[in-house]
């Protein structure tokens, strides 16, 4: 999983964590069955064992052999969050399916353990860039493959990770009530990510929102 480490240790601590899930990719017995628990695709070629997945709406391929980590539009190598995250979601997948009931991050089991650090890194940004203009939350969402859904002032749900939709709703407040936002995840995301990996993977899809902002 990866931790919440200081801002001194993150570098070393997503290293150790990237090793870490390469050394268990590298014990995976059945990669077919791997793959089907995370919608993803296996590949045995005479040049090399991959798998290829759905990541924010684009497609990448991990080289098993080398564990190479890559983005198939581009074939730049991923940076190292991204490819934690995808190495994650494809070792703790366990292929059950969506239910359709959202849940909020505070909902989870280790929920209330993170929730102020998942505030801070997520909802704080997501309020403070979206809140004024709730509309361009729905723009920037497209490149993501995102979708308009019926929650607040304005809500989109992306689809992180082919079983790991995730759902940003801002509400943007007025003279008595402050503006707010709230993230809400299938309640099967445990079943895929730990709750380390689903705030780095909430926090990274803020950030790209924020940068699409119109």
């Amino acid at each position: 999983m990866v931790s919440i480490p200081d801002n001194r240790n993150y570098e070393y601590a997503y290293q150790q964590s990237y090793q870490l899930a390469v050394e268990r990719l590298a014990k995976i017995a059945d990669y077919e069955s791997l793959c089907g628990k995370s919608s993803s695709k296996y590949l045995d070629t005479p040049s090399g064992k991959f798998i290829t997945l759905a990541y924010l709406n684009d497609t990448y391929r991990v080289a098993i052999s080398e564990t190479a980590v890559t983005m198939l539009s581009s074939g730049e190598v991923v940076p190292i969050r991204d490819r934690i995250l995808i190495l994650h979601y494809l070792l703790e997948a366990k292929g059950t399916p969506l239910s359709g009931q959202a849940i909020t991050f505070k909902e989870l089991s280790e929920g209330p353990v993170y929730f102020r650090t998942f505030t801070t890194r997520t909802i704080k940004h997501l309020v403070a860039n979206f809140s004024e203009n709730p509309q361009a939350l729905l723009e920037a969402a497209g490149p993501l493959g995102g979708k308009k859904a019926e929650y607040g002032d304005a809500a989109v749900t992306i689809p992180a990770f082919s079983r790991v939709p995730i759902t940003f709703v801002i509400w943007q407040g007025d003279a008595e009530f402050p503006a707010e936002g709230n993230v809400l995840y299938d309640s099967t995301v445990s079943d895929y990510l730990p709750a380390e990996d689903i705030i780095v993977l909430s926090e990274t899809v803020v950030w790209k929102l924020v940068r699409g902002k119109p």
